[in-house]
């Protein structure tokens, strides 16, 4: 579906994603709160009226999620088989999209840490993909199974919580990822052909 972009959206996106790399840079390199909204546009080559035409504030440059990844997160969703097991899906599915934030989840955590008001503003970073799963799983689940599928999905993403909270600030990316595994193996032990 991403292929199918025409010149103009394209141009859109490659905007979009320049002035959150300007954001995040300048975030990360003197700080959320010392960084403005002028800082970005100039860093980004853009105007401020450009930067809110694309984002809110820079709240927003957060938050919000790149036009392109929800297609990712959906084709994730959209790639399981049928019959496959609920809690399977939910592993593979929390795994895919964790593995897609490998260039911004660990500055996100690097600022969460610097920046009481960072953190604040990222606290619903990854709403609509949780948004999207929970539609996912409900269209999946049968009436029979519905309070299952619901705690599936729940445990699925206290797993994933649980890795990020206990990721080590000096550890890696594809240490996150093992302890991601983990949770999702500890969590889905008791979930077995559910």
């Amino acid at each position: 579906m991403g292929g199918t972009m025409n010149l103009r959206e394209r141009k859109k996106l490659a905007t979009w994603r320049a002035i959150r790399v300007a954001a995040l840079r300048l975030f990360e390199e003197q700080g959320y709160e010392a960084t403005t909204v002028e800082q970005i546009a100039a860093a980004a080559n853009v105007s401020r009226a450009t930067f809110f035409n694309y984002f809110a504030g820079k709240e927003a440059v957060v938050v919000d999620q790149d036009p392109e990844e929800a297609r990712d997160w959906q084709a994730l969703m959209d790639g399981r088989p049928a019959g496959e097991p609920l809690w399977d899906s939910l592993a593979a599915i929390m795994t895919g999209f964790c593995e897609s934030l490998r260039e911004t989840l660990p500055l996100h955590r690097r600022l969460k840490a610097k920046s009481p008001a960072f953190a604040q503003s990222a606290q619903s970073f990854g709403a609509q993909f949780f948004t999207d799963l929970r539609q996912w799983v409900a269209a999946r689940a049968t009436p029979v199974d519905d309070m299952t599928a619901i705690l599936q999905l729940n445990l699925a993403l206290a797993a994933t919580n649980s890795a990020y909270e206990t990721w080590g600030t000096d550890e890696s990316f594809d240490g996150f990822m093992h302890r991601l595994e983990r949770c999702l193996r500890q969590a889905g032990a008791g979930t077995a052909s559910g």
